[in-house]
């Protein structure tokens, strides 16, 4: 039978592929030509492989290791690399401690370069910058408004107060004029929408806390989804060739900006919601994993990201 080496494998676009890992106590490694991650079991050793053609992107947890082959191997898939506390957060960086976000894409530029080139041609420009902020925010209010219509079966979710609170939003970004205050914007939004769910699911009352320091389930599980979705949002950005330094809302010096950008699109839509319902049905941070996995997979979150970024460039650098 003949061996396929990675790079014949990779035929299934990036936002079309299915996978997205975090791996702890386990070793990650090259066996037999497969990408594979080997746990133990007494004195047996247990190997699984790892699709990597049909891979966005690897959070590696607590107790793992990888060897360069292994990497050298995910850089040729285009798998993005991310180093990671338990239970996906906080995120890690090679040479920092800690940081806010910091992902290790593949070293290849053999990528498109269109939309750089159309990035690029605005970026410098505060008013289209401030054009594709709001294209962005708009496209987040469409997600918030599709997906949560849908879990009145899931919860008693009021979607009259819902739809208030998404039309309040859409005329207050009508109304502003700066990055700033679509900031504000957006804070009053997803305040909003803590309370309405935690109230929906029964949760009690609830304040978001930052930087991983809430010791609440609904607080530590926003911060788990909140990093897949920061992590398909880094495959976004390497897959379409964006520096991650470009960003239009979270600021010209902010590390890893447009990752996060990115990945407010979706993130309230489908994270936000499941981390209250898996902290009330009393998920493990496996189970809420899954949920959260297989709620990205079904919205088409990757393709949703890709497309919304395609357009804003096109549309802004007219």
């Amino acid at each position: 039978m003949k061996h396929f080496s990675s790079s014949e494998l990779k035929t299934i676009i990036h936002s079309k592929r299915a996978n997205l890992y975090y791996l702890e106590h386990c070793r990650v490694l090259v066996n037999g030509g497969r990408v594979e991650y080997v746990t133990e079991e007494g004195a047996q050793s247990l190997y699984w492989n790892i699709p990597i053609a049909n891979t966005t992107c690897m959070l590696l947890g607590t107790g793992t290791s990888i060897t360069q082959a292994a990497m050298r191997e995910l850089g040729k898939a285009g798998v993005s690399v991310g180093f990671c506390g338990g239970d996906g957060s906080p995120l890690y960086t090679a040479g920092e401690m800690q940081c806010d976000i910091s992902w290790m894409s593949p070293q290849s530029e053999y990528r498109p370069t269109e939309y750089l080139q159309q990035w690029a041609s605005f970026w410098f420009d505060d008013e289209k910058r401030f054009q594709a902020a709001i294209l962005f925010q708009n496209q987040r209010i469409k997600e918030i408004s599709k997906h949560w219509k849908v879990l009145e079966k899931e919860c008693s979710l009021d979607l009259e107060e819902l739809s208030a609170i998404l039309e309040t939003s859409q005329s207050d970004l009508l109304a502003c004029s700066s990055q700033t205050e679509i900031l504000s914007v957006e804070a009053r939004m997803t305040k909003k929408l803590y309370r309405q769910i935690a109230q929906s699911v029964g949760y009690g009352s609830f304040t978001r806390a930052k930087q991983g320091t809430g010791i609440d389930l609904a607080n530590k599980y926003l911060d788990h989804g909140n990093y897949l979705a920061y992590g398909l949002a880094a495959t976004t950005c390497w897959v379409l060739g964006l520096p991650h330094s470009l960003a239009v809302l979270h600021g010209k010096t902010r590390r890893g900006g447009l990752v996060f950008d990115v990945a407010d699109i979706v993130k309230d839509a489908l994270v936000l919601p499941q981390a209250f319902i898996g902290a009330m049905e009393g998920d493990s941070p496996q189970e809420f994993r899954q949920r959260c996995l297989s709620n990205l997979r079904k919205a088409n979150a990757l393709d949703v990201m890709i497309e919304t970024v395609q357009a804003t460039a096109k549309t802004v650098s007219k």
